[in-house]
């Protein structure tokens, strides 16, 4: 890389988000990665972060409003410029109930994190981005939706239903951005083996076996990670808007 490029990537300390935040801090990219969790927690992560470069972690719980201003303030003090925001943060349902069982308080609970928290972090974000002086780097928004975003799980509706936002929100920030030069994706993860699928573990495991993915394995947090760093870089400088799957094929129509 033959430039600076600053990334902030949220829930960057566990699972998808702690490999995007490596696999990029690797690559030459300078990033600050938020997580929920106080910095002593995540010492294996933030010691591992911290050699490759002038990298920070910020504890930040992006459901809250001064959490995400904060954080970005924090990180617009540091580095004074944000080329690539990854909105990674996101949690299932604390009980995975079926549909007709889900209560109102776990539906504001993962809404409040997965959509609304990620609009209007990247709201805030945005809005300090298209004020940037010019630089080299490539600059986008990155948003980590899932194949539930168009595929109905029952026992998780709530899940769905905020991925499904998600969906719509990257394509709303492509179209709002593109005059800036800040492009916008949404990366669409699989079933990745990560904890938040490990208590469906056997289940999906099974599906693969049975011919679910014509990839006929389950991915791996480094497989969204290579897709992340792929847009960071720009080489989809002529796309804006679009769904990236990073899913073995699930999204494939066969017979």
């Amino acid at each position: 890389m033959e430039y600076s490029s600053y990334a902030l990537v949220t829930g960057g300390a566990r699972g998808m988000g702690r490999a995007i935040s490596l696999y990029l801090a690797k690559n030459g990219f300078t990033v600050a990665a938020l997580g929920t969790k106080d910095a002593e927690d995540v010492k294996d992560f933030t010691d591992e972060l911290f050699e490759y470069g002038d990298n920070i972690y910020i504890k930040c719980d992006i459901s809250k409003r001064d959490d995400r201003v904060r954080a970005i303030d924090v990180f617009y003090e540091k580095y004074g410029r944000l080329d690539v925001l990854v909105n990674n943060a996101g949690i299932a349902p604390a009980v995975r109930a079926d549909l007709l069982d889900m209560t109102e308080e776990s539906f504001d609970r993962v809404m409040n994190v997965n959509l609304k928290g990620t609009f209007f972090f990247t709201q805030y974000a945005a809005s300090k981005m298209i004020n940037d002086a010019p630089g080299d780097a490539p600059r986008c928004v990155i948003i980590t939706s899932s194949i539930s975003a168009e595929t109905s799980s029952i026992n998780r509706g709530e899940y769905c239903i905020s991925k499904a936002g998600l969906s719509m929100t990257a394509k709303l920030f492509a179209d709002r951005l593109a005059p800036y030069g800040i492009n916008c994706y949404e990366v669409r993860p699989g079933i990745i083996a990560t904890d938040m699928t490990a208590v469906a573990s056997e289940k999906y495991q099974r599906l693969i076996d049975g011919g679910l993915l014509p990839i006929s394995r389950m991915g791996e947090p480094e497989d969204a990670a290579k897709a992340v760093y792929g847009l960071a870089m720009g080489y989809f400088s002529y796309a804006t808007g679009c769904v990236i799957p990073v899913d073995g094929g699930f999204a494939l129509s066969r017979l």
